[in-house]
């Protein structure tokens, strides 16, 4: 039995497990317990690095809401949302390790090198001691890189890209958020009974490592199950209008469009698709159908009565029924007056998991923190039971399959949940095909 048998076996059975402010970072100057930035002091900062303008700038404010309300959640203000429902109940509402938790946010822009220099001052001027957020797998590899070399913890926000876990991924980072070949695997056994076998699909994919390696999972899983695609025309991030992209797939033969497009790109590229009167066609004896491999509610709102009918995949969503779900959706509607997002919800559990880790650790060493968290099982986060798995610190957990809602209710009703795919069927190995390369390397805790 593998060591991925054993922790699927393992997940399955049990699916829990019982100075900020200074100018440069502070380090102790015992080399066994030396660490960037051990907050001496009353505080421990955290840093949020946010798009906070560009494409996935609505992911971005909906991420900083979350974060606000994590903060205020560790520090007993509030109503405690998650803290009731995590099953590690070590935190207790008093700050983290008795330090009151406060926090600076940065604006990636949805650039690398913007987020790079907003989380790399928060380290040095700061002095974080965890970096979390980002809604871009780009953002998310180049910080995470950055973490790894200063010597904290990166606890990744939305990102998507096979990559952040796999030939990117870092001893110092860990991923909540499911991946490309998560939603593949979870999507093509469904889309083909939703479509029938056979189909000949265009895709049109962000041209950067999230949009790369969903392609590619979403070309493997789908030709397994018989269809055939066309071609996959590469899009600059940057794109707002794509028309130009779109005029040449009614020709192509292609009866199925796949659009590997998130938050504002995806909201462009399909109200464009549906003008150009896609869904309106029969191709190759077939009604013309469109896919959207990773759906947020965000984004379900933008396209508005275009996301009817459009299925896709989510980390999570506001209406399960579960008790970890309830508690976070009255706790952000409080606050904020609206159901939370995925990427809020997201970014939450991230800040929340963080404190707990170092919780239980007793330290806010990085290497303590990594130790706490790698194998860590734990449930009441909702979607049931999740394993941070130790070999590439990828969070294992059921995923959604969902679809937009013909009929909804209200504003925030626009995504109903299709199926649950079960953890087991979107698992794999850590050196599997789409996850080969990279190596973890070595905790560093920065002195």
């Amino acid at each position: 039995m593998t060591k991925s048998d054993l922790t699927r076996r393992s997940l399955l059975k049990t699916g829990m497990v019982a100075g900020a402010g200074l100018a440069l970072p502070t380090i102790f100057t015992s080399r066994a317990s030396a660490f960037t930035n051990n907050p001496t002091g009353k505080t421990v900062t955290f840093g949020f690095t946010v798009p906070q303008t560009g494409p996935y700038a609505d992911e971005g404010n909906d991420e900083l809401k979350a974060f606000k309300l994590a903060v205020k959640h560790l520090n007993g203000e509030g109503d405690g949302g998650l803290l009731q429902t995590f099953s590690s109940k070590a935190l207790n509402g008093t700050g983290v390790m008795g330090k009151k938790v406060q926090f600076v946010t940065g604006d990636t822009q949805t650039k690398t090198d913007a987020a790079r220099a907003a989380a790399k001052s928060m380290i040095e001027k700061d002095g974080a001691v965890m970096i979390s957020g980002g809604s871009s797998s780009g953002v998310a590899v180049a910080v995470q890189a950055l973490c790894q070399d200063a010597g904290v913890i990166y606890m990744c926000g939305l990102t998507h890209s096979n990559d952040t876990t796999g030939k990117d991924k870092k001893r110092n980072g860990f991923r909540y958020f499911f991946n490309a070949y998560m939603s593949a695997a979870a999507l093509a056994p469904v889309l083909k009974q939703m479509y029938g076998g056979e189909r000949k699909f265009y895709m049109l994919t962000a041209d950067y490592t999230w949009g790369w390696t969903q392609a590619a999972s979403m070309k493997q899983f789908m030709e397994g199950e018989g269809w055939s695609m066309v071609t996959d025309v590469r899009t600059p991030l940057a794109s707002t209008d794509f028309s130009s992209y779109l005029a040449p797939v009614l020709s192509s033969g292609a009866d199925v469009l796949i659009l590997n497009h998130y938050g504002g790109n995806m909201v462009n590229s399909l109200t464009q698709a549906v003008q150009f009167g896609m869904r309106d066609k029969m191709v190759n004896g077939k009604q013309f159908e469109i896919v959207v491999p990773l759906i947020s509610e965000l984004m379900a709102k933008g396209a508005g009565k275009n996301i009817a009918g459009i299925p896709g995949s989510s980390n999570w969503n506001w209406k399960l029924p579960d008790a970890g779900t309830k508690a976070f959706v009255q706790s952000y509607g409080k606050e904020y007056g609206v159901p939370p997002s995925q990427a809020a919800q997201t970014c939450y559990v991230q800040t929340i998991l963080y404190a707990d880790a170092v919780t239980r650790a007793k330290s806010f060493n990085p290497c303590a923190v990594v130790e706490a968290l790698e194998g860590f099982k734990f449930d009441g986060m909702g979607v049931g039971p999740t394993v941070y798995r130790k070999d590439d610190h990828q969070a294992f957990k059921d995923v959604l399959v969902v679809q937009g809602n013909e009929k909804p209710d209200n504003e925030y009703d626009l995504l109903n949940v299709k199926q649950i795919t079960p953890v087991e069927k979107v698992m794999y190995e850590p050196e599997s095909e789409f996850f080969k390369g990279g190596n973890l390397g070595q905790c560093n805790p920065g002195a």
